[in-house]
């Protein structure tokens, strides 16, 4: 496989319906492969409507996949996608998140392996916590890490358990920043401020920030790693293609910018003048918040990504006016 070219590929994508999942499927198309096998758990939630331009050969629900798989009933995969997971950093229920996000994943890398199939999976940079151990993306630092909440512990519990058993050598795990952009509306209150500010300008005119609550950090300059859905999935099919690429990769932007600067760009975009408001952060998560994110890129630029990243402004702006101001999803046929 080629990171442009991957036609000849037949490829399983999980998660395939939501946010990240659906853009891959997309950047797939547009890279010539549409013999992809989509599988997710499409419920009650809007996520469906990512799917309705994109091009696959057949779709799997979550529940059913494992067995197809082991009975070979599903034939045989050149790559594995794995973005499906439960991505709620608020979701309490940690009995569901051990069986969703981390058996799930020990399960379909345990039987990706055994049948030599390229095994690309999402990690979070959850998985850092607070960042004072660092945002590396070294295995040797993985047992130094603590996690914030149980989300990002979930997926760190897997990062470790991969390379416990030696699995980190032949796998790829992608550590996903703050990730953005078209078809993520039905990730309701886990969808990017982006979409959530876009709304607040169309309706009142002013956006919405959380007060800080650590003195060395102003009002609205908490600071993450922003980055555009195209330019990750870019990343995660150049990580794909590339069999050397093995282990833990940082997926971002590799700048951390604030919360005002995110806002600022939605009201360029939507040519609005800025109103910021800040308001109370809920007790619920002021333990459990990450005030500064930043990716270092080192790894990923070492395996050959050379590609730019495209700025926040220029991001926001193309999200904002191609997509969210006509309501469009990621479409292959007209992008």
């Amino acid at each position: 496989m080629k990171p442009n070219d991957f036609s000849d590929a037949r490829v399983l994508v999980t998660g395939g319906a939501g946010f990240i999942g659906s853009a891959l499927i997309w950047a797939l198309n547009r890279r010539g492969c549409d013999n992809i096998v989509v599988t997710d758990i499409l419920g009650t939630d809007e996520k469906w409507r990512n799917l309705t331009p994109l091009r696959f050969a057949d779709y799997v629900e979550a529940g059913e996949l494992l067995p197809r798989l082991q009975t070979g009933a599903l034939g045989k995969f050149d790559l594995v996608l794995h973005l499906g997971a439960c991505s709620a950093t608020t979701e309490k229920d940690a009995t569901y998140l051990i069986k969703n996000n981390y058996e799930y994943t020990r399960d379909l890398a345990t039987w990706s392996l055994a049948n030599k199939v390229r095994f690309v999976y999402a990690s979070s940079a959850a998985t850092y916590g607070d960042g004072t151990q660092g945002m590396e993306d070294n295995e040797a630092a993985l047992d130094t890490l603590r996690p914030l909440n149980m989300y990002g512990y979930s997926k760190h519990l897997f990062d470790l358990h991969a390379k416990r058993a030696g699995f980190l050598n032949k796998i790829c795990g992608l550590k996903y920043f703050n990730v953005f952009g078209p078809n993520e509306g039905h990730k309701g209150d886990m969808r990017s401020l982006v979409h959530k500010s876009y709304a607040q300008v169309q309706g009142k005119g002013v956006i919405q920030l959380f007060e800080s609550y650590r003195k060395e950090y102003k009002d609205g300059e908490q600071k993450r790693d922003f980055l555009y859905v195209k330019d990750c999935v870019a990343m995660t099919l150049h990580l794909a293609a590339t069999p050397r690429a093995n282990g833990l990769f940082n997926i971002g932007s590799g700048q951390a910018r604030t919360w005002i600067d995110l806002a600022n760009a939605v009201f360029t975009a939507t040519k609005k003048k800025p109103v910021i408001k800040f308001i109370a952060m809920p007790e619920a998560i002021r333990d459990k918040y990450q005030y500064f994110t930043q990716a270092n890129l080192l790894r990923l630029r070492g395996a050959g990504y050379a590609a730019p990243v495209t700025s926040l402004e220029n991001a926001v702006f193309d999200y904002v006016r191609k997509y969210l101001v006509p309501g469009k999803h990621l479409d292959p046929a007209v992008e």
